[in-house]
């Protein structure tokens, strides 16, 4: 919700508290006591609904707040206000109209009245932000090299060191890169669609250039004072000039009215995840995640946590088959000083394989843990124009030794966003 929303939806708030205890008075103490409860409940819940962007859902939860309390003043305009901004001047004019008569208000609503009048009801365009994004950076590991040169094995009780090609050790190289992404409303109803493309370049290893395209769209449901979204997308992945991966995704966030503080959030997230890999055999899979998220949010501190299973399950015979494994993420980001901003994230995955990688091969089976710590520096150039400094430590163990590595990069952006 906008700052002026914010301010609005209080007034009216306001208003249509005072108007609803005139009213109530002039009817006796009939409507007082344990019924009032639902009452502002409901519109709480129509609050919400308006504040999440569900128009339609917040104009019959409106309405029954109005069914349920005639003299329900806030109701009535916040609908009147939801039908000018659909641009359904006709009905309302006429619930304007209702309002002046009815309830004699303020003359700050009079204005507020005055100027949607004014504004002919056109009805407001689909909101919408994205940005742009290039940077260049330094990769110590682009090709993701084992960190031992060396693969132990053991053959008839003895130990056999065999020293790996060149091409799987470590490589370094600069890199380019350039992302966008753009988010709009579908519907009254809080559909939003996005789009999410990056580009990297390597100056020397081009063969592992990757290029990543995302698209998908996510409604909004309401259950009581129960909040779900559903998310869809598709995305292609390129490597090396040449389509790599396809992935499809649907995810659902519940949110559930937990007795939280105002400047926390719970949510429960579940989706599943078609991986296919165009040019690996083998390695196709359904990805199931459930993972429970705490967020902290104030006006210059942001904080979130983040726990889940994933299960992974293999289409046909991977090497190692099937694997599961755990998934944390925190995340913090504050003001620092004048308008800069630091953020902190870390990240840790675990898989652990059911079957030897490759039997008579590499007879052992894949235990991975994946840390990955990120720290980022935001310094604004002017409004929607900033710098960003990011440094990112990668450690893959606990794992075959060949597949061990570490990596480290360093990334400048400059990042401009929509106004």
């Amino acid at each position: 919700m906008s700052e002026r929303q914010g301010v609005l939806s209080s007034i009216v708030a306001v208003l249509g508290m005072s108007l609803c205890l005139s009213a109530g008075a002039q009817q006796g103490a009939a409507g007082t006591g344990a019924a009032d409860a639902p009452r502002r409940d409901v519109y709480r819940e129509a609050l919400e609904s308006l504040a999440e962007g569900r128009k339609s859902d917040a104009l019959k939860k409106f309405q029954q707040a109005i069914d349920e309390e005639p003299m329900h003043a806030g109701a009535l305009l916040e609908i009147a206000l939801i039908q000018c901004s659909m641009g359904n001047t006709a009905e309302a004019e006429r619930l304007f109209g209702d309002i002046e008569k009815r309830f004699a208000p303020p003359q700050a609503i009079r204005d507020l009245i005055n100027a949607e009048r004014a504004s002919g009801c056109r009805g407001r365009p689909a909101k919408s932000n994205g940005s742009l994004t290039i940077g260049r950076g330094i990769d110590a590991n682009v090709n993701q090299g084992a960190k031992n040169p060396v693969y132990i094995v053991e053959v008839d009780g003895g130990r056999v060191e065999l020293p790996l090609l060149e091409e799987f050790l470590p490589k370094r190289d600069q890199y380019t890169v350039l992302s966008a992404d753009y988010l709009r409303e579908l519907s009254t109803d809080g559909t939003i669609g996005f789009v999410q493309f990056q580009n990297r370049r390597n100056d020397t290893l081009r063969e592992f250039d990757s290029v990543s395209l995302y698209v998908g769209a996510e409604a909004p449901f309401r259950f009581g004072r129960w909040t779900v979204r559903h998310t869809g997308m598709l995305g292609l992945i390129s490597l090396g000039g040449s389509l790599y991966q396809r992935q499809a995704q649907l995810q659902t966030r519940i949110a559930p009215p937990l007795p939280l503080p105002a400047s926390m959030q719970f949510n429960l997230l579940a989706g599943l995840t078609r991986n296919q890999h165009v040019r690996l055999t083998n390695f196709d899979a359904h990805t199931f995640e459930v993972r429970g998220q705490l967020s902290y949010r104030k006006p210059d501190l942001y904080g979130s946590a983040s726990v889940g299973y994933v299960d992974d399950r293999a289409i046909t015979e991977r090497p190692g088959g099937n694997r599961h494994g755990i998934a944390v993420n925190l995340l913090g980001r504050r003001a620092l000083w004048d308008a800069n901003i630091g953020e902190l994230a870390y990240s840790y995955q675990t898989w652990n394989s059911e079957l030897v990688y490759a039997p008579r091969v590499i007879e052992e089976v894949r235990r991975q843990a994946t840390h990955v710590l990120r720290a980022t520096l935001i310094y604004p150039l002017a409004k929607n124009h900033a710098l960003q400094l990011e440094a990112r430590l990668v450690r893959n163990d606990k794992d075959i030794s060949i597949f061990r590595y570490d990596n480290r990069q360093l990334q400048l952006n400059y990042q401009w966003t929509t106004p």
